[in-house]
């Protein structure tokens, strides 16, 4: 047996390495370097975390999360492993005690903020101890084309410059080639072995629908199939933010808001109660997530289009990191097209970088548009492949109806040119519709050939047929104006009649009950397993860390099934370390043993 698969089963209680595991941690171990994308929930941190406990030093892991590190500390001293950080929410004494313990090699783990790392206190420090490796998480914190740029990040440089001899890691669960080039060339890690472990999350489902009632739709999927459980919901503002986790504790949910507009005392209280607590809806803004260790978060909504697939992929990653059902599930419109066009083009990049940007934009309407299977145009966006749709999104699941929108895209197109590519949906709208509002009669557009000649399609479906256009860029939103439609060069074809177009076809909302998913397996005893939980809340509440660090819900489900009756069955079971069997294995086994007793008849 390696050191390394000894120290898997003995200190984090697995039997054996993931795919792609192995190969990485005996390349660290050995003192190359590494750039390794592994979707989140995949075992990114063992990559890490196992090579600096097998090789001589501290491994150091520079991490942008200040308000996630304790957490990440918290684990690992439950594992027995030697850990600390070094980041500005901790006091001078306590600083100079972390920075005793590396001196006297009483740290395996080190994680520490970039902006503290490159301060020259800190880097005598380093220089002066024993260094096993340095890890860079969350990487893709490089890349200016990235969705969680930090600046921080660019001076990480001089990690192969002051510590060539020292291997480094660069970890991310999203980066497409260009962000994967720029991680390489600004980190200086051309000679380093790349590993990508496959971008597929099988067990979330994907669901993307138009929004028509968005508090609505979000309460009908929360109360029919989520109405216990840990989530995100996304928002574009922060106003939104707040005002929807107050509704959702209106209507019975405990709802907590986040975003950059908190105070950091709050922010960071909000925080620790989604990680501590079960149950928690934590409604937040983009400033929330990156790192979030909690396994159990059964579902992350957005009510609002991100801005990138990039995006998407790493906000919806936070749900099943466990590796049981979860879903993604989102609504957008044509207003969010709208806004987020406008703040790219308000933005203070170049014009190269706008254009990048709108690209990206286009990339993620894109794939709220398509009527086949999500997960094989998100797994293509990033070069990964699957061969056979998933059959565990929306679009597997209840196929999209299409139709023939040729002749209503050229009235669309029409009625946008003849009204002066001035005028924004619901007042092109009005024209196709025959409106008699004052203004379309201002304008004189009831003299137009086009007014009135769209009375068979309703308002909705003539804004679907505008948004489609635009999804697939025959239409584009004039940002200086106020969403004014224009056309675009691609459009041509379409207008001569020498191309034609399906479109989808919308339909209302629909409850499905059926699609409602219990994350119990049948062969579960559901008083044994809240036993457990309860059992798991008690010690955690007792020491103040959250009950996943303790053990995962996969770890409670497997006592359940397999009903451990001593210390060394349990120890058999994944995710119980030599520590955690010794410190916590009697506890659990007497709860499943009065659990066995109750059920005995007698």
């Amino acid at each position: 047996m390696t050191p390394a698969l000894e120290t898997l089963q003995s200190v984090f209680g697995y039997a054996a390495f993931r795919p792609q595991q192995e190969d990485i941690i005996q390349r660290v171990v050995a003192g190359d370097d590494a750039l390794v994308l592994m979707p989140t929930g995949g075992g990114k941190s063992l990559c890490y975390q196992i090579p600096a406990l097998v090789r001589p030093g501290c491994g150091v892991v520079i991490s942008p999360l200040i308000a996630l590190m304790q957490d990440q500390v918290d684990a690992l001293r439950e594992l027995g492993v030697r850990a600390g950080y070094l980041n500005s929410s901790l006091h001078a004494g306590e600083v100079r005690e972390v920075e005793e313990a590396l001196r006297a090699g009483a740290l395996d783990l080190l994680y520490i903020a970039p902006e503290r790392l490159v301060m020259e206190r800190t880097l005598s420090l380093l220089r002066s101890v024993d260094i096993a490796l340095f890890a860079i998480d969350e990487a893709h914190c490089v890349s200016q084309w990235g969705h969680d740029f930090r600046a921080d990040y660019l001076q990480l440089e001089l990690l192969h410059r002051e510590f060539a001899a020292v291997p480094r890691i660069a970890l991310t669960a999203t980066a497409d080639a260009r962000t994967r080039a720029e991680i390489v060339q600004r980190l200086q890690l051309e000679e380093a072995h790349q590993f990508i472990a496959g971008f597929d999350r099988p067990n979330i489902r994907y669901r993307i629908t138009l929004k028509q009632n968005p508090r609505q739709q979000l309460l009908r999927f929360l109360r029919e199939e989520h109405p216990h459980d840990a989530g995100i919901v996304y928002c574009m503002s922060r106003r939104k933010t707040d005002e929807t986790a107050q509704w959702l504790c209106e209507q019975g949910f405990n709802a907590l808001s986040y975003h950059a507009g908190l105070d950091a005392a709050q922010r960071a209280q909000n925080q620790s109660r989604f990680l501590r607590e079960e149950g928690i809806v934590m409604v937040a803004t983009i400033a929330f997530g990156m790192g979030i260790d909690k396994p159990d978060v059964r579902f992350v909504a957005h009510l609002d289009l991100p801005k990138t697939v990039e995006a998407y992929y790493q906000e919806t990653g936070r749900a099943g990191r466990d590796g049981l059902p979860a879903d993604a599930w989102m609504v957008y419109g044509l207003q969010d097209v709208i806004k987020l066009r406008q703040m790219m083009e308000n933005s203070e990049g170049s014009e190269a970088h706008k254009r990048a940007e709108q690209q990206r934009l286009n990339a993620m309407l894109g794939l709220c548009e398509i009527t086949s299977c999500r997960r094989q145009a998100l797994l293509n966006y990033f070069g990964d492949s699957l061969e056979q749709p998933c059959g565990n999104c929306d679009a597997c699941l209840t196929p999209a109806e299409t139709w023939d929108g040729t002749e209503a895209a050229r009235m669309a197109l029409s009625a946008a040119y003849r009204t002066g590519q001035r005028f924004g949906v619901n007042h092109l709208v009005e024209v196709l519709r025959g409106s008699d509002s004052a203004k379309v009669q201002q304008f004189g557009h009831d003299q137009l050939a086009v007014y009135g000649l769209g009375k068979d399609l309703d308002n909705n479906q003539w804004r679907s047929v505008f948004r489609q256009l635009v999804a697939r860029g025959y239409l584009s939103v004039d940002m200086e104006g106020y969403g004014a439609l224009r056309l675009s060069d691609n459009c041509r074809p379409l207008l001569r009649g020498e191309e034609s177009i399906d479109l989808r076809r919308d339909v209302a909302v629909k409850t499905r009950g059926q699609q409602t998913r219990q994350p119990l397996p049948e062969d579960i005893d559901v008083e044994l397993w809240e036993a457990l939980r309860e059992c798991r809340r008690q010690l955690a509440e007792e020491q103040g860390i959250p009950p996943y660090i303790i053990f995962h819900d996969r770890t409670l489900k497997e006592m359940c099934q397999r009903l451990p009756a001593d210390l060394a069955a349990l120890g058999e079971i994944g995710g119980v370390g030599e520590r955690k069997l010794e410190k916590y294995g009697g506890e659990f086994l007497a709860v499943i043993d009065a659990h066995l007793q109750r059920a005995v008849p007698a």
